[in-house]
């Protein structure tokens, strides 16, 4: 190797090195919401691309000075916004090494060692989550693609069930598919359906009860009224209250009229690896494919989401691709997901499940919980808060009086920096959520956040 190139290479991974350590240790004293906008950070790295190029330790370090006012502070512990986890140091880390490989994931043929290490996180968590072994696991960008994949591999097995071979004859004249939901459902699954050919007209849902949990009785009654092929489409941890629906008496009515039942655990699923929340889960095992997000509640770098389908051959009628330069084994990647070229996305779920093993995993999942009722009964001590919501597992939603009032709390804890949280509307109401998603989140950090919302509400 010419040794010019090694040393770029050299000089660039430092000055990265330099630049992110500089930005994680600024974590626990920079404003966690950013200070810059999006007109400021196309301002800073916008302009005509310049005629001649630079040092890569002159980009890093411009990227990172220019960068700094615009980033968020997600990976330390006062980010409680949407559901984003921190980023596990074995992860972090193990990610770095997935860019330097720079491995194409898609065949085990091509790339055995990070399509094994892989397979064996899949299996890990396949184990931890109680969820069938033999099912496949695929690595794909997050929440959303998980949804997707699980449910293109649905459909098309549905359809098959019906006698209709979607790969040969496409959508146009097969029959009606019926895709039930939730009341309450996150907004991917519908965008997952649209994606599918799967329209508004297509959807029954079904009401759900005080706390966004399907109702039984409800879904029993409108699977009565309906035939044909049938995906079912259920919720472990709803994005506000984070109920979970009951899959011990769901499941069974959705597989006694043929449907394919789906749960979407984006970060739900987690709970399973718990002693003490795995009541919450209970049933789920039941279910024909399972999509959950490895960036949120078991906080390894975007992004590494997986989509889970009970039989692999399922996967593969959907997904297996075509190619007379492709080398295929038993089950490739690709095979999985729709993409065929793709980082190794998921040897930082190895990385952080090597770190943390069983033992690990279970106590990072009960002190989110912890950390969530904690929050909740700081705020519920707060003159003028109204916390809504019955914490079972890692989210907190609150609200004042007024929706303006609530609305003004949300904007004014953004500004004031010390925490991010973010608005909901719940019921009719708006209302402010806080996630409780991140290892680095203490008792400290709590402390400090509720210091600074009763200021803000006093003052």
């Amino acid at each position: 190797m010419d040794e010019r190139v090694d040393d770029d290479r050299a000089r660039g991974l430092d000055a990265a090195h330099e630049a992110a350590l500089r930005f994680l240790d600024s974590l626990d004293d920079r404003p966690v919401w950013p200070r810059a906008t999006l007109d400021d950070m196309l301002t800073a790295f916008g302009g005509p691309l310049p005629d001649d190029g630079c040092d890569a330790v002159d980009v890093i370090e411009e990227i990172a000075s220019r960068a700094d006012p615009g980033l968020v502070a997600i990976p330390g512990g006062r980010f409680y916004g949407f559901v984003i986890g921190g980023t596990h140091p074995a992860a972090l880390a193990a990610d770095w090494l997935v860019s330097a490989w720079d491995q194409n994931s898609g065949s085990a043929s091509l790339t055995p060692t990070t399509v094994a290490m892989e397979r064996v996180a899949g299996q890990w968590m396949l184990d931890l989550l109680d969820l069938p072994d033999t099912s496949s696991v695929g690595f794909v960008t997050g929440g959303q693609m998980a949804n997707f994949t699980c449910l293109a591999t649905a459909r098309n097995a549905v359809l098959a069930r019906a006698g209709w071979d979607l790969a040969e004859r496409g959508l146009r004249g097969s029959p009606p598919l019926r895709f039930v939901v939730g009341a309450d459902r996150h907004g991917s699954i519908d965008r997952a359906a649209r994606f599918l050919g799967i329209g508004r007209a297509d959807l029954t849902v079904i009401e759900s009860d005080d706390h966004g949990r399907m109702r039984p009785d409800a879904l029993r009654a409108a699977l009565a009224d309906l035939s044909g092929p049938l995906i079912v489409c259920l919720q472990a941890g709803e994005v506000h209250t984070g109920a979970f629906d009951d899959f011990t008496s769901l499941i069974p009515i959705a597989h006694e009229h043929g449907a394919w039942v789906h749960v979407d655990g984006a970060f739900g699923l987690w709970a399973a690896a718990s002693a003490s929340l795995r009541s919450l889960t209970a049933g789920m095992d039941l279910a024909d494919s399972w999509a959950t997000d490895a960036h949120k509640t078991l906080n390894v770098p975007y992004d590494c989401g997986m989509a889970i389908v009970r039989d692999p051959a399922d996967s593969i009628a959907a997904f297996r691709t075509g190619g007379d330069y492709l080398i295929y084994t038993s089950l490739d990647p690709w095979d999985v997901t729709p993409e065929l070229s793709r980082r190794a996305r998921g040897v930082p779920a190895w990385a952080a499940l090597r770190s943390l093993g069983r033992n690990g995993v279970a106590s990072l999942m009960d002190r989110l919980h912890d950390n969530a009722v904690a929050m909740a009964e700081g705020l519920a001590s707060i003159e003028g808060i109204d916390v809504v919501n019955e914490v079972v597992y890692t989210q907190v939603m609150f609200r004042l009086a007024s929706d303006d009032a609530t609305r003004d709390l949300g904007a004014a804890i953004l500004a004031e920096g010390t925490a991010a949280v973010t608005g909901a509307e719940w019921r009719g109401r708006s209302a402010l959520r806080c996630s409780m998603s991140s290892w680095v989140t203490t008792q400290h950090d709590i402390d400090r956040t509720l210091d600074a919302i009763r200021g803000l509400v006093a003052g």
